[in-house]
């Protein structure tokens, strides 16, 4: 982060560490992964990108790395992109996203397979104001400026909202900026709102003064998603490890809801994060999700994405998201649609 940035130094966290799993799409310096280690034991390695505070992160502070009958070998990548890049080339055998970066990595038809999801609240997904902004309902943001992340989560969020109030984005002054970009130029006030996600929307209403002019939720699907490589999927051994390793995770995630304080404390650690921003976050989206299967609804609600990013030109083609969903892990797992969970009022 460049040196110019004025805003308060505790809000410029390293952005790019959080884009993977809240659903950024650009590529950032240095994306590539790095090796950060390798657990289990056993002959067969499952080679897994992650990004800071991920996966690894979860499955550790839940304890489901403690008994692995096979390797896993970290590897560390700033934004889901690269990470997508990393399974497309085989580098990479699975790795967790966001709802989008599948969609841009599908459109340039990379080798990729969707094999599970998991849905969470959408309150952290939002478009922020500061507190003494006239503007108090999306419609109001004709003829205003947004920061919004290319590409992103936040993206559609805010192409979702702005259509739901009558109006498109050529409705509103698009500001392509990274988070770190968008908070300091929304902390001066060089933009009238911003389109983010949870834990900057934590952040910012903690730090920034900020407030909610409106959330994602029932305008954005909520999933996330661990994809993996064919050639995994193809691999009986590998396979296997695959289906034992997202049954982890969904483990460690029922884990998370049961100890937010725990998970919170474990996480900011990892991230840099405040603790209290953290809670939030966790509180308000990071822990209510639920594992879910990836089912026709899951294709169809990405497949409303594919369309709106091929209309606004975002990606060359629209496509048939289904081709790129491998639903073998479904099991007796829940529907896409299934509730998140909650911990009561938002913070």
């Amino acid at each position: 982060m460049r040196a110019r940035h004025l805003a308060p130094a505790a809000l410029l966290l390293p952005f790019t560490l959080l884009l993977a799993a809240c659903g950024g799409s650009s590529r950032a310096e240095g994306g590539g992964g790095t090796g950060s280690g390798t657990d289990g034991k056993g002959s067969l390695t499952l080679n897994v990108g992650d990004q800071k505070g991920g996966s690894e992160a979860l499955l550790r502070a839940a304890g489901e790395l403690d008994d692995l009958p096979y390797k896993i070998k970290w590897s560390t990548f700033t934004s889901g992109p690269p990470l997508l890049e990393a399974v497309n080339a085989g580098a990479v055998d699975v790795g967790a996203v966001g709802n989008t970066p599948p969609v841009f990595a599908a459109a340039a038809k990379s080798k990729i397979k969707v094999i599970a999801g998991s849905h969470s609240r959408s309150d952290g997904e939002t478009i922020l104001v500061k507190k003494d902004s006239p503007l108090k309902r999306p419609a109001q943001l004709k003829g205003k400026s947004v920061a919004v992340a290319q590409g992103s989560s936040a993206h559609y969020q805010l192409v979702a909202s702005l259509k739901k109030a009558g109006l498109t984005t050529k409705d509103v002054t698009l500001n392509y900026l990274q988070p770190a970009d968008a908070l300091a130029a929304f902390t001066r006030g060089k933009v009238d709102a911003w389109a983010v996600w949870d834990p900057y929307t934590s952040q910012a209403l903690d730090q920034a003064d900020a407030r909610v002019l409106t959330t994602g939720q029932g305008l954005v699907n909520g999933l996330s998603f661990q994809v993996a490589a064919p050639a995994a999927l193809d691999d009986k051994k590998k396979s296997a490890a695959l289906k034992d390793y997202t049954d982890r995770l969904r483990r460690a995630q029922n884990w998370v809801f049961k100890h937010p304080d725990v998970w919170a404390k474990a996480w900011a650690k990892e991230t840099g994060l405040p603790d209290e921003v953290a809670l939030d976050a966790v509180r308000r989206t990071r822990g209510t999700a639920v594992a879910v299967a990836v089912d026709k609804a899951a294709v169809a609600s990405e497949q409303q994405i594919v369309d709106s990013f091929a209309a606004l030109k975002l990606i060359p083609r629209s496509f048939d998201f289904g081709e790129f969903v491998d639903p073998r892990f479904n099991g007796d797992l829940p529907p896409s649609g299934t509730a998140p969970r909650t911990y009561g009022k938002a913070h």
